[in-house]
């Protein structure tokens, strides 16, 4: 079979179309995709069919996002995880790449009741793959809280970070300190009776896709959802999960969706004692982490990150919406109370 050459426009990096090569012969194209935040996608056809590849980037404090998306999907899917998920093919470390199958499928914008049921289905069988053996060996999921100390140091460091980058931003200046300082500290305060450094035991905590909601789900032909970006994959505080799911910026929920998933996961996690008080506790400071999260347009480094992976064009227009973005957020924090799990 005679295939076209690779289309220039692709600008594959050549370590990744050696690995397409390796796996599934010629390369006939390789096309970027809409990558995610922190590296490149590539819809990459070769002789024996598609697949998709992925370039993660380096750099000296780089975390290894392929370790803990290939590792963990293989696991997954040895687990028995059908097509929810997409099999991973074959990597290479030194060159900070990947192959994974290629999904066909949509962006997951619509969404309803049967794929909150759909995500608390999928929740369900991680959960149960965390009693397999080979489980004890993967890693602590990226930025996991296994105790309350874990998240007000991220917390914190978050917004060490933005204050320090604050003194050139004017705008965002005033934000942190008449705005978002004082609901930190109010919530932290709430939560002062807890012990801070009591570390969650093994048996209560979940292996976690961490980053994941709709925003990381294609829809495939058959109207199926398949998850994808498992680059901080692992062992984490369920509250984490949940909350991060409920708080994410890229989702748009229904308060029936938001409460169907509460309901789901409450049930699921909640056989070990202390879910649901953690999660009631605990779900506005992870609200504030996103605030602090949204607000990582305005640090320089996680710019070019950004950039890199395509996604960086007007800084200055950049900043702007996302100051706007965690403004709307915290207003939607501000009157939350103890229980109340929609925004």
């Amino acid at each position: 079979m005679h295939l076209p050459p690779i289309e220039p426009a692709g600008d594959a990096p050549l370590p990744l179309i050696a690995l397409a090569e390796g796996w599934g012969g010629a390369v006939a194209s390789a096309q970027l995709c809409n990558g995610g935040g922190n590296n490149r996608v590539y819809r990459i056809l070769t002789r024996d069919g598609l697949v998709a590849g992925k370039f993660y980037g380096s750099g000296p404090d780089e975390r290894d996002r392929l370790g803990h998306e290939f590792d963990g999907l293989s696991f997954l899917k040895a687990a028995g995880i059908g097509s929810a998920l997409p099999s991973p093919l074959t990597d290479d470390r030194r060159e900070h790449c990947a192959l994974y199958e290629w999904v066909e499928g949509a962006k997951a914008a619509d969404h309803g009741p049967a794929d909150i049921a759909a995500v608390v289905d999928l929740l369900t069988a991680i959960h149960d793959a965390r009693n397999a053996a080979a489980a004890i060996r993967l890693p602590l999921a990226t930025e996991a809280v296994l105790c309350p100390t874990n998240l007000f140091e991220q917390i914190e460091r978050r917004l060490a970070r933005l204050s320090a980058v604050a003194t050139s931003e004017p705008a965002l200046a005033d934000f942190i300190a008449s705005e978002l300082r004082p609901e930190i500290e109010r919530r932290m305060r709430a939560l002062d009776d807890s012990d801070a450094d009591a570390e969650l035991p093994p048996g209560s905590r979940t292996l976690s896709p961490s980053d994941f909601g709709f925003h990381n789900a294609l829809r495939r032909p058959d109207g199926a959802l398949t998850f994808i970006d498992f680059e901080y994959f692992g062992w984490d505080d369920p509250v984490k999960l949940c909350s991060d799911f409920l708080w994410h910026p890229a989702m748009e929920l229904s308060i029936g969706e938001r409460e169907a998933f509460a309901h789901g996961v409450t049930h699921l996690y909640g056989r070990e004692a202390s879910f649901s008080a953690r999660f009631a506790a605990c779900f506005p400071l992870y609200g504030i982490r996103w605030i602090l999260i949204i607000l990582n347009e305005f640090v320089p480094q996680l710019w070019a990150r950004r950039a890199f992976a395509g996604k960086g064009a007007d800084w200055e227009a950049a900043k702007r919406e996302q100051l706007a973005k965690a403004r709307t957020m915290l207003e939607t924090l501000l009157p939350y109370r103890e229980g109340l799990f929609h925004k």
